[in-house]
Protein backbone atom coordinates (compact mmCIF):
# COMPACT_ATOMS: atom_id res chain seq x y z
CA UNK A 1 0.00 0.00 0.00
CA UNK A 2 3.01 2.47 1.24
CA UNK A 3 4.96 1.63 -2.16
CA UNK A 4 1.86 2.72 -3.95
CA UNK A 5 1.28 5.84 -2.28
CA UNK A 6 4.69 6.51 -3.23
CA UNK A 7 4.86 6.02 -6.72
CA UNK A 8 1.62 8.25 -7.15
CA UNK A 9 3.55 11.14 -5.32
CA UNK A 10 7.05 10.35 -7.16
CA UNK A 11 4.04 10.42 -10.56
CA UNK A 12 2.60 14.01 -10.03
CA UNK A 13 6.16 15.34 -9.07
CA UNK A 14 7.18 13.97 -12.06
CA UNK A 15 4.43 15.40 -14.13
CA UNK A 16 4.46 19.02 -12.70
CA UNK A 17 8.86 19.15 -13.21
CA UNK A 18 8.25 18.19 -16.60
CA UNK A 19 5.51 21.16 -16.95
CA UNK A 20 7.73 23.28 -14.80
CA UNK A 21 8.71 26.28 -16.88
CA UNK A 22 10.98 28.86 -15.27
CA UNK A 23 9.54 32.31 -16.31
CA UNK A 24 11.68 35.75 -15.80
CA UNK A 25 10.44 38.97 -13.81
CA UNK A 26 11.90 42.16 -13.97
CA UNK A 27 11.48 44.62 -11.25
CA UNK A 28 13.42 48.31 -10.85
CA UNK A 29 14.38 48.31 -7.26
CA UNK A 30 16.36 51.20 -5.54
CA UNK A 31 17.48 52.18 -2.02
CA UNK A 32 16.99 54.81 -0.18
CA UNK A 33 20.28 56.24 1.02
CA UNK A 34 19.25 59.54 2.30
CA UNK A 35 16.02 60.54 3.80
CA UNK A 36 15.16 63.62 5.48
CA UNK A 37 11.55 66.22 5.98
CA UNK A 38 9.53 64.03 4.11
CA UNK A 39 12.53 64.01 0.79
CA UNK A 40 14.17 60.84 -0.05
CA UNK A 41 17.48 60.94 -1.44
CA UNK A 42 17.24 56.81 -3.81
CA UNK A 43 20.13 54.93 -5.41
CA UNK A 44 19.59 52.39 -8.18
CA UNK A 45 16.98 53.96 -9.94
CA UNK A 46 18.51 54.90 -13.48
CA UNK A 47 15.43 54.55 -15.31
CA UNK A 48 13.58 56.56 -13.22
CA UNK A 49 10.75 58.88 -15.04
CA UNK A 50 10.12 62.87 -13.57
CA UNK A 51 7.28 62.83 -11.32
CA UNK A 52 7.06 58.66 -11.41
CA UNK A 53 5.19 57.02 -8.99
CA UNK A 54 7.58 54.72 -6.25
CA UNK A 55 6.59 52.54 -3.68
CA UNK A 56 7.91 52.22 -0.36
CA UNK A 57 7.84 49.63 2.19
CA UNK A 58 4.62 49.87 4.45
CA UNK A 59 2.45 50.85 1.99
CA UNK A 60 4.03 54.19 1.98
CA UNK A 61 4.84 55.76 -1.92
CA UNK A 62 6.33 58.58 -3.25
CA UNK A 63 7.14 60.51 -6.62
CA UNK A 64 10.69 61.64 -8.21
CA UNK A 65 10.91 65.17 -8.59
CA UNK A 66 14.83 65.33 -8.72
CA UNK A 67 16.64 63.18 -11.67
CA UNK A 68 20.95 63.18 -10.99
CA UNK A 69 23.43 61.78 -12.71
CA UNK A 70 24.41 58.87 -9.37
CA UNK A 71 20.66 59.03 -7.60
CA UNK A 72 17.14 60.38 -7.89
CA UNK A 73 15.08 62.68 -5.57
CA UNK A 74 11.57 61.66 -4.32
CA UNK A 75 8.84 63.69 -1.79
CA UNK A 76 7.14 61.11 -0.12
CA UNK A 77 3.61 61.14 0.32
CA UNK A 78 3.32 59.61 3.46
CA UNK A 79 4.32 58.97 7.25
CA UNK A 80 8.30 59.07 6.25
CA UNK A 81 8.99 58.55 9.80
CA UNK A 82 8.37 55.20 9.38
CA UNK A 83 11.54 54.65 5.89
CA UNK A 84 14.77 54.62 6.81
CA UNK A 85 18.27 54.36 5.28
CA UNK A 86 18.30 51.41 3.01
CA UNK A 87 14.95 50.44 2.76
CA UNK A 88 13.77 48.94 -0.83
CA UNK A 89 12.48 51.16 -3.25
CA UNK A 90 10.16 50.10 -6.53
CA UNK A 91 9.48 51.98 -9.63
CA UNK A 92 6.03 51.35 -10.56
CA UNK A 93 6.38 52.67 -14.55
CA UNK A 94 3.11 54.81 -13.72
CA UNK A 95 3.54 59.09 -13.31
CA UNK A 96 1.73 60.81 -10.71
CA UNK A 97 -2.11 61.27 -11.34
CA UNK A 98 -5.17 62.07 -9.47
CA UNK A 99 -8.81 60.31 -9.71
CA UNK A 100 -11.96 62.66 -11.18
CA UNK A 101 -14.97 62.57 -11.11
CA UNK A 102 -18.61 64.52 -11.05
CA UNK A 103 -19.11 63.11 -7.39
CA UNK A 104 -16.24 65.19 -6.29
CA UNK A 105 -18.87 68.13 -6.01
CA UNK A 106 -19.43 68.81 -2.52
CA UNK A 107 -16.03 66.88 -0.79
CA UNK A 108 -13.34 67.92 0.64
CA UNK A 109 -10.45 65.73 -0.26
CA UNK A 110 -6.18 65.72 0.05
CA UNK A 111 -3.89 66.25 -3.17
CA UNK A 112 -4.12 62.74 -3.93
CA UNK A 113 -7.85 62.47 -4.39
CA UNK A 114 -8.56 60.85 -0.67
CA UNK A 115 -11.71 62.37 0.99
CA UNK A 116 -11.27 64.34 4.24
CA UNK A 117 -14.79 64.95 5.19
CA UNK A 118 -16.19 61.38 6.66
CA UNK A 119 -18.55 61.06 3.80
CA UNK A 120 -17.23 57.58 2.33
CA UNK A 121 -15.15 56.79 -0.44
CA UNK A 122 -15.54 58.64 -3.47
CA UNK A 123 -16.55 56.44 -6.84
CA UNK A 124 -13.83 57.20 -9.82
CA UNK A 125 -12.87 55.34 -12.85
CA UNK A 126 -10.96 57.98 -14.30
CA UNK A 127 -7.64 59.80 -13.44
CA UNK A 128 -5.61 62.79 -15.02
CA UNK A 129 -2.16 63.52 -14.80
CA UNK A 130 -0.76 66.09 -11.94
CA UNK A 131 1.03 68.10 -14.69
CA UNK A 132 0.58 68.45 -18.26
CA UNK A 133 1.41 70.71 -20.82
CA UNK A 134 -1.53 73.73 -21.19
CA UNK A 135 -3.42 74.01 -24.31
CA UNK A 136 -1.69 75.79 -27.39
CA UNK A 137 -2.72 79.47 -28.68
CA UNK A 138 -4.82 77.57 -31.82
CA UNK A 139 -6.66 75.39 -29.02
CA UNK A 140 -7.94 78.62 -27.07
CA UNK A 141 -10.39 81.22 -27.96
CA UNK A 142 -10.64 85.23 -26.19
CA UNK A 143 -11.76 85.82 -22.84
CA UNK A 144 -14.90 87.59 -23.40
CA UNK A 145 -17.79 86.02 -20.96
CA UNK A 146 -17.58 87.84 -17.92
CA UNK A 147 -16.92 85.76 -14.30
CA UNK A 148 -19.67 87.79 -12.72
CA UNK A 149 -17.97 88.10 -8.78
CA UNK A 150 -21.00 90.10 -7.23
CA UNK A 151 -18.83 92.61 -5.89
CA UNK A 152 -19.50 96.16 -7.00
CA UNK A 153 -15.65 97.28 -6.81
CA UNK A 154 -14.00 94.25 -8.97
CA UNK A 155 -17.20 93.49 -11.58
CA UNK A 156 -17.21 97.22 -12.33
CA UNK A 157 -13.89 98.84 -12.42
CA UNK A 158 -11.36 95.31 -12.46
CA UNK A 159 -13.44 92.82 -14.21
CA UNK A 160 -12.46 88.97 -14.75
CA UNK A 161 -13.63 86.98 -17.80
CA UNK A 162 -13.93 83.64 -17.93
CA UNK A 163 -10.41 81.84 -18.63
CA UNK A 164 -8.46 84.62 -17.07
CA UNK A 165 -6.02 84.69 -14.47
CA UNK A 166 -6.26 87.57 -12.07
CA UNK A 167 -3.76 87.95 -9.13
CA UNK A 168 -5.60 89.03 -5.57
CA UNK A 169 -2.45 90.30 -3.69
CA UNK A 170 -2.09 91.92 -0.23
CA UNK A 171 -0.63 91.70 3.36
CA UNK A 172 -2.22 88.87 5.96
CA UNK A 173 -5.98 90.16 7.16
CA UNK A 174 -6.63 92.76 4.18
CA UNK A 175 -9.56 90.13 2.81
CA UNK A 176 -7.90 88.15 0.43
CA UNK A 177 -9.96 85.00 1.22
CA UNK A 178 -13.17 86.72 1.42
CA UNK A 179 -13.55 88.17 -1.96
CA UNK A 180 -12.89 84.85 -2.96
CA UNK A 181 -14.93 82.92 -1.32
CA UNK A 182 -17.79 85.21 -2.29
CA UNK A 183 -16.76 84.96 -5.47
CA UNK A 184 -17.62 80.80 -5.18
CA UNK A 185 -20.82 81.56 -3.13
CA UNK A 186 -22.03 84.00 -6.50
CA UNK A 187 -21.48 81.57 -8.91
CA UNK A 188 -24.52 79.21 -7.20
CA UNK A 189 -26.90 80.42 -10.02
CA UNK A 190 -23.89 80.80 -12.88
CA UNK A 191 -22.94 77.35 -13.49
CA UNK A 192 -19.77 77.89 -12.57
CA UNK A 193 -17.75 74.75 -10.75
CA UNK A 194 -15.63 76.11 -8.40
CA UNK A 195 -12.26 74.22 -6.70
CA UNK A 196 -10.61 75.82 -3.76
CA UNK A 197 -7.43 74.75 -3.15
CA UNK A 198 -6.49 75.36 0.75
CA UNK A 199 -2.38 75.41 0.95
CA UNK A 200 -0.39 75.90 4.09
CA UNK A 201 -3.63 77.26 5.73
CA UNK A 202 -4.73 76.06 9.37
CA UNK A 203 -7.34 73.64 10.02
CA UNK A 204 -9.40 75.86 11.87
CA UNK A 205 -9.42 78.50 8.90
CA UNK A 206 -9.72 75.89 5.82
CA UNK A 207 -12.93 74.56 8.13
CA UNK A 208 -14.43 78.04 8.46
CA UNK A 209 -14.52 78.45 5.07
CA UNK A 210 -16.14 75.27 4.25
CA UNK A 211 -18.62 76.24 7.00
CA UNK A 212 -19.48 79.66 5.28
CA UNK A 213 -19.77 77.77 2.03
CA UNK A 214 -22.23 75.59 3.31
CA UNK A 215 -24.01 78.02 5.28
CA UNK A 216 -24.83 80.06 1.87
CA UNK A 217 -25.63 76.74 -0.09
CA UNK A 218 -22.62 77.21 -2.46
CA UNK A 219 -20.59 73.29 -1.31
CA UNK A 220 -22.95 72.26 -3.50
CA UNK A 221 -21.07 72.98 -7.03
CA UNK A 222 -17.49 72.93 -4.84
CA UNK A 223 -14.40 71.18 -4.46
CA UNK A 224 -12.26 71.71 -1.75
CA UNK A 225 -8.46 70.22 -2.04
CA UNK A 226 -6.92 70.80 1.29
CA UNK A 227 -2.92 70.65 2.18
CA UNK A 228 -3.25 72.27 5.55
CA UNK A 229 0.13 73.58 7.64
CA UNK A 230 -0.12 70.06 9.73
CA UNK A 231 0.41 68.15 6.39
CA UNK A 232 3.72 67.09 4.46
CA UNK A 233 5.37 69.76 2.65
CA UNK A 234 4.75 67.47 -0.14
CA UNK A 235 1.04 67.79 0.13
CA UNK A 236 1.24 71.59 -0.10
CA UNK A 237 3.58 71.52 -3.01
CA UNK A 238 1.06 68.80 -5.40
CA UNK A 239 -2.19 70.35 -4.09
CA UNK A 240 -2.46 73.37 -6.23
CA UNK A 241 -1.83 71.11 -9.75
CA UNK A 242 -4.10 68.56 -7.66
CA UNK A 243 -6.82 70.97 -8.07
CA UNK A 244 -5.88 72.12 -11.50
CA UNK A 245 -6.25 68.54 -12.73
CA UNK A 246 -9.56 68.21 -11.18
CA UNK A 247 -10.56 71.29 -13.26
CA UNK A 248 -9.30 70.06 -16.33
CA UNK A 249 -11.45 67.22 -16.16
CA UNK A 250 -14.43 69.37 -15.59
CA UNK A 251 -13.06 71.87 -18.77
CA UNK A 252 -12.67 68.85 -21.03
CA UNK A 253 -16.13 68.45 -20.81
CA UNK A 254 -17.14 71.45 -22.17
CA UNK A 255 -18.09 73.26 -18.40
CA UNK A 256 -16.77 76.33 -16.45
CA UNK A 257 -14.43 75.95 -14.02
CA UNK A 258 -13.18 78.28 -10.99
CA UNK A 259 -9.91 77.20 -9.25
CA UNK A 260 -8.66 79.60 -5.84
CA UNK A 261 -5.28 78.71 -5.12
CA UNK A 262 -5.07 79.95 -1.71
CA UNK A 263 -2.16 80.84 -1.31
CA UNK A 264 0.82 80.56 -3.62
CA UNK A 265 3.16 82.14 -1.19
CA UNK A 266 2.83 78.92 0.90
CA UNK A 267 3.44 76.78 -2.14
CA UNK A 268 6.52 78.83 -3.17
CA UNK A 269 7.73 78.12 0.43
CA UNK A 270 6.92 74.59 0.23
CA UNK A 271 9.10 74.12 -3.19
CA UNK A 272 11.54 75.92 -1.72
CA UNK A 273 12.09 74.05 1.63
CA UNK A 274 11.90 70.38 -0.71
CA UNK A 275 14.54 72.25 -3.16
CA UNK A 276 16.86 72.66 -0.28
CA UNK A 277 16.66 69.78 0.92
CA UNK A 278 17.73 68.32 -2.71
CA UNK A 279 20.68 70.16 -1.97
CA UNK A 280 19.53 72.52 -5.46
CA UNK A 281 21.18 75.82 -5.95
CA UNK A 282 19.54 78.72 -4.07
CA UNK A 283 19.46 82.22 -5.53
CA UNK A 284 17.24 84.79 -4.77
CA UNK A 285 15.47 84.78 -1.22
CA UNK A 286 17.21 81.03 -1.02
CA UNK A 287 14.64 80.06 -4.03
CA UNK A 288 15.79 77.54 -6.61
CA UNK A 289 16.03 79.37 -10.28
CA UNK A 290 12.88 77.33 -11.71
CA UNK A 291 10.50 79.04 -8.75
CA UNK A 292 9.18 80.97 -11.44
CA UNK A 293 8.46 77.91 -13.76
CA UNK A 294 7.14 76.27 -10.76
CA UNK A 295 3.69 78.88 -10.90
CA UNK A 296 4.15 80.01 -14.74
CA UNK A 297 3.18 76.02 -15.95
CA UNK A 298 0.42 75.74 -13.13
CA UNK A 299 -1.57 79.20 -14.37
CA UNK A 300 -0.34 78.77 -18.32
CA UNK A 301 -3.44 75.93 -17.68
CA UNK A 302 -5.90 78.80 -17.05
CA UNK A 303 -7.75 79.39 -20.67
CA UNK A 304 -10.97 79.19 -22.77
CA UNK A 305 -10.73 76.65 -24.74
CA UNK A 306 -12.48 76.74 -28.43
CA UNK A 307 -15.37 75.57 -29.40
CA UNK A 308 -13.93 72.59 -31.26
CA UNK A 309 -12.08 71.71 -28.25
CA UNK A 310 -15.23 71.95 -26.41
CA UNK A 311 -15.90 75.80 -25.07
CA UNK A 312 -14.93 75.06 -21.74
CA UNK A 313 -12.48 77.78 -19.62
CA UNK A 314 -10.59 77.10 -16.49
CA UNK A 315 -10.62 80.42 -14.57
CA UNK A 316 -7.27 80.90 -11.91
CA UNK A 317 -7.62 83.19 -9.04
CA UNK A 318 -4.11 82.94 -7.22
CA UNK A 319 -3.60 84.44 -4.02
CA UNK A 320 -0.10 85.81 -2.72
CA UNK A 321 0.67 87.10 0.41
CA UNK A 322 2.49 90.82 0.84
CA UNK A 323 4.73 92.02 3.34
CA UNK A 324 3.98 95.54 4.04
CA UNK A 325 2.72 95.43 0.53
CA UNK A 326 6.17 95.57 -0.79
CA UNK A 327 4.95 94.69 -4.48
CA UNK A 328 8.59 94.66 -5.64
CA UNK A 329 9.18 91.39 -3.86
CA UNK A 330 10.28 88.38 -5.71
CA UNK A 331 7.70 86.03 -5.69
CA UNK A 332 5.12 88.35 -6.54
CA UNK A 333 6.86 90.15 -9.02
CA UNK A 334 6.85 86.56 -10.53
CA UNK A 335 3.13 85.69 -10.12
CA UNK A 336 2.53 89.58 -11.55
CA UNK A 337 4.17 89.05 -14.84
CA UNK A 338 2.61 85.28 -15.35
CA UNK A 339 -1.18 86.69 -14.72
CA UNK A 340 -3.70 88.90 -16.57
CA UNK A 341 -3.98 91.58 -13.60
CA UNK A 342 -3.84 91.90 -9.86
CA UNK A 343 -6.68 93.08 -7.07
CA UNK A 344 -4.60 94.63 -4.63
CA UNK A 345 -5.79 95.12 -1.34
CA UNK A 346 -4.42 98.03 1.08
CA UNK A 347 -4.15 97.77 4.76
CA UNK A 348 -4.63 101.41 4.93
CA UNK A 349 -8.01 100.84 3.19
CA UNK A 350 -8.41 98.16 5.49
CA UNK A 351 -8.46 99.71 8.52
CA UNK A 352 -10.04 102.60 7.56
CA UNK A 353 -13.09 101.03 7.11
CA UNK A 354 -13.53 100.71 3.31
CA UNK A 355 -14.15 97.04 2.38
CA UNK A 356 -13.44 95.30 0.24
CA UNK A 357 -9.76 97.42 0.68
CA UNK A 358 -9.21 97.61 -3.27
CA UNK A 359 -6.46 99.63 -3.96
CA UNK A 360 -8.09 101.06 -7.25
CA UNK A 361 -5.12 102.43 -8.65
CA UNK A 362 -2.62 99.16 -8.65
CA UNK A 363 -5.35 97.37 -9.36
CA UNK A 364 -6.01 96.40 -13.45
CA UNK A 365 -7.56 93.38 -15.49
CA UNK A 366 -6.26 93.09 -18.79
CA UNK A 367 -8.86 91.89 -19.88
CA UNK A 368 -10.95 95.08 -18.87
CA UNK A 369 -14.02 95.45 -20.55
CA UNK A 370 -14.00 92.67 -22.83
CA UNK A 371 -15.47 90.57 -19.75
CA UNK A 372 -18.04 93.59 -18.96
CA UNK A 373 -21.72 93.31 -19.91
CA UNK A 374 -22.43 96.06 -22.12
CA UNK A 375 -24.51 97.45 -19.33
CA UNK A 376 -21.97 97.81 -16.86
CA UNK A 377 -19.36 99.06 -18.87
CA UNK A 378 -21.61 102.22 -19.79
CA UNK A 379 -22.26 103.15 -16.50
CA UNK A 380 -18.36 102.66 -14.73
CA UNK A 381 -16.51 103.61 -17.90
CA UNK A 382 -14.62 106.41 -16.01
CA UNK A 383 -15.31 105.05 -12.47
CA UNK A 384 -11.73 104.05 -11.76
CA UNK A 385 -10.36 107.50 -13.70
CA UNK A 386 -12.57 109.46 -11.46
CA UNK A 387 -11.83 107.59 -8.21
CA UNK A 388 -7.83 107.65 -8.51
CA UNK A 389 -8.32 111.19 -8.88
CA UNK A 390 -10.11 111.54 -6.40
CA UNK A 391 -7.83 109.98 -3.67
CA UNK A 392 -5.04 112.10 -4.85
CA UNK A 393 -7.08 115.11 -4.96
CA UNK A 394 -8.45 114.14 -1.42
CA UNK A 395 -4.68 113.34 -0.05
CA UNK A 396 -3.93 117.42 -1.51
CA UNK A 397 -7.16 118.84 0.04
CA UNK A 398 -5.66 117.93 3.13
CA UNK A 399 -2.98 120.80 3.28
CA UNK A 400 -5.07 123.27 1.39
CA UNK A 401 -7.81 125.25 3.25
CA UNK A 402 -10.01 126.71 0.26
CA UNK A 403 -11.03 124.66 -3.31
CA UNK A 404 -12.61 125.83 -6.28
CA UNK A 405 -16.06 124.61 -6.70
CA UNK A 406 -15.30 122.06 -9.58
CA UNK A 407 -12.41 120.21 -7.07
CA UNK A 408 -14.93 120.43 -4.29
CA UNK A 409 -17.38 118.62 -6.45
CA UNK A 410 -15.69 115.66 -7.42
CA UNK A 411 -14.08 115.10 -3.99
CA UNK A 412 -17.89 115.16 -3.00
CA UNK A 413 -18.85 112.47 -5.60
CA UNK A 414 -16.15 110.65 -4.97
CA UNK A 415 -16.63 110.24 -1.38
CA UNK A 416 -20.02 109.38 -1.86
CA UNK A 417 -19.01 106.48 -4.91
CA UNK A 418 -16.72 105.03 -1.99
CA UNK A 419 -18.92 104.57 0.48
CA UNK A 420 -21.14 102.97 -2.33
CA UNK A 421 -18.54 100.46 -3.25
CA UNK A 422 -18.25 99.25 0.41
CA UNK A 423 -20.24 95.50 0.76
CA UNK A 424 -20.13 93.21 3.09
CA UNK A 425 -18.53 89.87 3.14
CA UNK A 426 -21.06 86.82 2.33
CA UNK A 427 -23.37 89.34 0.41
CA UNK A 428 -22.62 89.21 -3.31
CA UNK A 429 -24.94 91.49 -5.19
CA UNK A 430 -26.57 90.01 -8.75
CA UNK A 431 -25.22 92.04 -11.54
CA UNK A 432 -28.41 94.00 -12.91
CA UNK A 433 -28.75 95.41 -9.00
CA UNK A 434 -25.15 96.68 -8.92
CA UNK A 435 -25.66 98.23 -12.49
CA UNK A 436 -28.27 100.21 -10.72
CA UNK A 437 -26.84 101.67 -7.92
CA UNK A 438 -23.47 102.57 -9.45
CA UNK A 439 -25.45 104.25 -12.55
CA UNK A 440 -27.41 106.06 -9.60
CA UNK A 441 -23.48 107.28 -8.36
CA UNK A 442 -22.65 108.17 -12.00
CA UNK A 443 -25.39 109.73 -12.76
CA UNK A 444 -24.98 112.13 -9.78
CA UNK A 445 -27.86 111.11 -8.55
CA UNK A 446 -26.19 110.68 -5.23
CA UNK A 447 -24.78 114.05 -4.97
CA UNK A 448 -27.81 115.62 -2.66
CA UNK A 449 -27.45 112.52 -0.54
CA UNK A 450 -25.20 112.46 2.57
CA UNK A 451 -22.39 110.28 2.60
CA UNK A 452 -23.18 108.61 5.80
CA UNK A 453 -26.66 107.74 4.29
CA UNK A 454 -25.39 106.71 1.08
CA UNK A 455 -25.47 102.73 2.40
CA UNK A 456 -28.90 103.05 3.78
CA UNK A 457 -29.97 104.39 0.83
CA UNK A 458 -28.68 101.63 -1.39
CA UNK A 459 -29.84 99.41 0.60
CA UNK A 460 -33.26 100.63 0.49
CA UNK A 461 -33.32 101.43 -3.09
CA UNK A 462 -32.83 97.70 -3.85
CA UNK A 463 -35.56 96.37 -1.75
CA UNK A 464 -37.63 99.30 -3.68
CA UNK A 465 -36.55 98.11 -7.19
CA UNK A 466 -37.35 94.35 -6.24
CA UNK A 467 -41.06 95.60 -4.91
CA UNK A 468 -41.63 98.34 -7.72
CA UNK A 469 -39.44 97.74 -10.72
CA UNK A 470 -38.87 94.15 -11.38
CA UNK A 471 -39.82 94.56 -14.87
CA UNK A 472 -36.68 96.93 -15.13
CA UNK A 473 -34.29 94.60 -13.55
CA UNK A 474 -35.14 91.62 -15.97
CA UNK A 475 -35.25 93.98 -18.53
CA UNK A 476 -31.48 94.32 -17.85
CA UNK A 477 -30.74 90.61 -17.11
CA UNK A 478 -32.32 89.59 -20.82
CA UNK A 479 -30.16 92.26 -22.41
CA UNK A 480 -27.36 93.21 -20.86
CA UNK A 481 -27.27 96.68 -22.37
CA UNK A 482 -28.46 99.77 -21.05
CA UNK A 483 -31.10 101.25 -23.08
CA UNK A 484 -32.80 104.65 -23.13
CA UNK A 485 -35.89 102.49 -21.70
CA UNK A 486 -34.54 101.50 -18.77
CA UNK A 487 -32.17 104.42 -17.96
CA UNK A 488 -35.56 106.46 -18.12
CA UNK A 489 -36.86 103.74 -15.91
CA UNK A 490 -34.17 103.95 -12.96
CA UNK A 491 -34.78 107.98 -13.62
CA UNK A 492 -38.29 107.09 -12.85
CA UNK A 493 -37.69 104.88 -9.68
CA UNK A 494 -35.13 107.05 -7.99
CA UNK A 495 -37.10 110.19 -8.11
CA UNK A 496 -40.25 108.49 -6.71
CA UNK A 497 -37.86 106.66 -4.05
CA UNK A 498 -35.91 109.86 -3.01
CA UNK A 499 -39.79 110.86 -2.13
CA UNK A 500 -40.07 108.40 0.59
CA UNK A 501 -36.34 108.51 1.78
CA UNK A 502 -36.27 111.87 2.57
CA UNK A 503 -39.52 111.71 4.58
CA UNK A 504 -38.23 109.15 7.05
Amino acid sequence: MRDEVSKSIAHELSKKIQAFEPATQARRVGFVSAIADGVARIGGLPQASYLELLEFPGGVSGVVVNLEEESVGAIVLGDYLKLSEGDEVRATGNLLSVPVAESFLGRVVNPLGDPLDGKGALATKIRYPLEKIAPGVTKRQPVSTPLQTGIKAIDAMIPIGRGQRELIIGDRNTGKTAVVVDTIINQRKEGVICIYVAIGQKTSRVAQVIAQLSRHKALEHTIVVCASASDPTAFQYLAPYAGCAIGEYFMDKGKDVLVVYDDLSKHAWAYRQISLVLRRPSGREAYPGDVFYLHSRLLERACRLGETQGGGSLTALPIIETQAGDLSSYIPTNVISITDGQIFLESDLFYAGQRPAINVGLSVSRVGGAAQIKAMKKVSGNLRLDLAQYRDLAAFAQFSSELDETTKKQIDRGMRMMELLKQGQYTPIPIEKQVAVIWAGTSGELDDIAVADITQFERDFLVFLEDHYQKTLLAMVKEKVMTDGIERSLKDAIKEFKKQFSQK
